[in-house]
C-alpha cells in the first residue's frame, strides 16, 4: 500500500476522532443499543421461561441444561461466522442480517412441538443474537471518537442487561395471562419486533475505518462526508480543523484470522479467549438456573421470575458504574475489579446470610453488570479494524463454549452427583478469578488510546 493511501487512511481517521459529540451521534448509538437492546430480550427470555418451558414439556434436570445451551451454540457459531464475514464485506449489510435470522427464529420458537425443535429453533436465536454483537462492538468503536468510545460501548451492554430486566417483566406479566402457553405468546410478539427493528436500522452509515482499510478511498470519504454534514448541523457551527492525532505508518495484512495469532495479537487472543471462557461459564452457569433453583425451594413459578427479575434490576447501576471507571482508572483493572466483587457475590450469595439474599443476590448482578459493560468495551479495542470483528467473534466463540458448558455442567450437578446448592455459586466464584488472574496478567491498558494506535 503506497504512502498516499496511508496518509488519506490517517486523515480519515482524524476527521472522525476530532468530530464532537452531538444530538446526531447519539442518535447513530441509540439506533445500534435499541436494536441490542431487541435482540438481548429475545435471548434472555429463556432464562424467566425455563420453568414454564419444562414444566410444559416435562423437562428433567438434564434436558433443561441443553435447552439453555443450546441459544449458546448458535451464538457461539453466529458470532465467530459474522464477526469474519463483517471484516470482509462490510458491517452494515451483516448487522441488518442478524436481525432477519433472530426474529425467523423466534417466531419458529412460538410454533415449537417438541424439546427437539424447541432447540433447533433457540439455535436460530443463537445464530442472530451472537452474530450481532461482534458487529455492533465494531461499529461502535470505529465511529465513536476515543475520548467516548468506552463509555459508550459500556452503555450498549448495559441496554443488553436493561434488555434482561425488560423480559423478566414480560415473563411476569404475560405469563399468569396464559398459563399454558405464555411462553409462545412471548416468543411470538419478540419475533414480531424484529421487523419494526429491521426497518429502524436502515439509517445506519457504513463503517469509514473498513471502508478506507478496504481501499475503497472515495466511499469512505463520501460516507464521512454525510457524518460531518449531519453532525454539523446538530453542532450548530462550523466543525473544528482536523489534528494530526496519528499518522498510519504501519498497515495490518493478511487474512483476518490469521492476523489474530500473529505478532503482540497472539498473547491478546490467549487472555482474550481464557477471559471470555471463564466469565461467560461462571454467569451463565448460574443465571439459567435461578428462576429453576428457586422453584425447587418452594417460589411460585411467577414469584420465582418477580424475584430473579428484582435482582436483574442490580445490573443497570452496575453498567452506569462501568461507564464511568472505564474512563476513569482505565478498561483493564475496572474489569478486574468487577470480577473480583463478583466473584466475592456470587460466593456469598450460595452461602447466604439469612434475610439478605435478595441483598447478597442484588450486589451480585452489580458487579457482572459492570463486568459484561467492561468486557464489551475492551475486546473490540485490541484489535485492528481489518481483524476487529473477526477477533471480537472469536473471543465471543470461547466465550459461548463457557456458556454452552455452563448449564450442561450444573444440571449434571444437580440430577447426576447430587451435590448442595452452593457448590454451583462456588463454582461460578471459580470461574470469575480464573478470569480475574488472565486479564490481570496478560491484558493491555487501551483508555484514552485511538484504536489505531493500539493496534500498532
Amino acid at each position: 500500500m503506497d504512502n498516499l493511501q496511508l496518509e488519506i487512511e490517517a486523515n480519515i481517521v482524524n476527521r472522525l476522532e476530532r468530530l464532537p459529540i452531538t444530538s446526531y451521534q447519539n442518535k447513530l448509538f441509540s439506533i445500534i443499543a435499541t436494536a441490542w437492546l431487541a435482540d438481548q430480550v429475545n435471548f434472555a427470555l429463556l432464562t424467566f421461561l425455563i420453568v414454564p418451558i419444562s414444566l410444559y414439556l416435562h423437562l428433567t434436570a438434564i434436558q433443561i441444561g441443553f435447552l439453555a445451551s443450546m441459544t449458546f451454540v448458535g451464538q457461539g457459531l453466529g458470532s465467530f461466522l459474522s464477526g469474519w464475514a463483517a471484516d470482509r464485506w462490510g458491517r452494515k449489510v451483516l448487522f441488518q442480517w442478524t436481525m432477519v435470522i433472530w426474529g425467523v427464529g423466534s417466531l419458529l420458537a412460538a410454533a415449537s412441538w417438541s424439546l427437539s425443535s424447541l432447540m433447533i429453533f433457540r439455535f436460530i436465536i443463537g445464530l442472530g443474537v451472537g452474530g450481532e454483537a461482534p458487529i455492533a462492538q465494531a461499529m461502535i468503536s470505529e465511529l465513536a471518537p476515543s475520548r467516548k468510545r468506552g463509555q459508550y460501548i459500556a452503555w450498549f451492554e448495559g441496554f443488553g442487561l436493561t434488555a434482561t430486566v425488560l423480559a423478566g417483566l414480560i415473563s411476569w406479566f404475560l405469563v399468569p395471562m396464559f398459563p399454558h402457553n405464555g411462553w409462545r405468546v412471548i416468543f411470538l410478539c419478540v419475533g414480531l419486533l424484529a421487523a419494526l427493528v429491521f426497518w429502524v436500522r436502515r439509517s445506519l452509515p457504513e463503517s469509514p475505518r473498513w471502508l478506507a482499510e478496504q481501499g475503497k478511498i472515495s466511499q469512505a470519504d463520501n460516507v464521512l462526508n454525510g457524518i460531518e454534514r449531519n453532525t454539523e448541523k446538530s453542532y450548530g457551527r462550523s466543525l473544528p480543523t482536523p489534528n494530526a492525532i496519528i499518522s498510519v505508518t504501519e498497515h495490518v495484512s493478511g487474512h483476518p484470522f490469521k492476523t489474530l495469532w500473529q505478532g503482540i495479537y497472539l498473547k491478546r487472543t490467549v487472555m482474550l479467549a481464557g477471559l471470555w471462557f471463564f466469565a461467560l461459564l461462571g454467569f451463565f452457569g448460574l443465571s439459567s438456573w435461578l428462576t429453576t433453583l428457586l422453584h425447587a425451594q418452594g417460589y411460585s413459578v411467577v414469584s420465582s421470575i418477580g424475584f430473579v427479575t428484582l435482582l436483574f434490576i442490580g445490573g443497570i447501576p452496575g453498567f452506569l458504574s462501568a461507564g464511568y471507571f472505564i474512563e476513569k482508572i482505565g478498561r483493564k483493572w475496572s474489569l478486574a475489579l468487577f470480577l473480583l466483587g463478583g466473584a466475592i457475590m456470587t460466593f456469598l450469595y450460595g452461602h447466604p446470610v439469612p434475610g439478605f439474599l435478595f441483598v447478597e443476590g442484588f450486589a451480585m448482578q452489580f458487579f457482572f453488570g459492570g463486568m459484561w459493560s467492561t468486557l464489551y468495551a475492551y475486546t473490540p479495542e485490541l484489535y485492528p479494524t481489518r481483524a476487529r470483528s473477526t477477533g471480537t467473534g472469536l473471543a465471543a466463540l470461547f466465550g459461548r463454549v463457557g456458556a454452552i458448558a455452563g448449564p450442561i455442567i450444573v444440571g449434571f450437578m444437580l440430577h447426576g452427583m447430587k451435590v448442595v446448592e452452593s457448590s454451583v455459586f462456588t463454582l461460578g466464584a471459580a470461574c470469575f478469578i480464573a478470569a480475574l488472574i488472565l486479564v490481570s496478567m496478560l491484558g493491555p491498558e487501551t483508555r484514552g488510546k485511538v484504536v489505531e494506535t493500539i493496534s500498532q
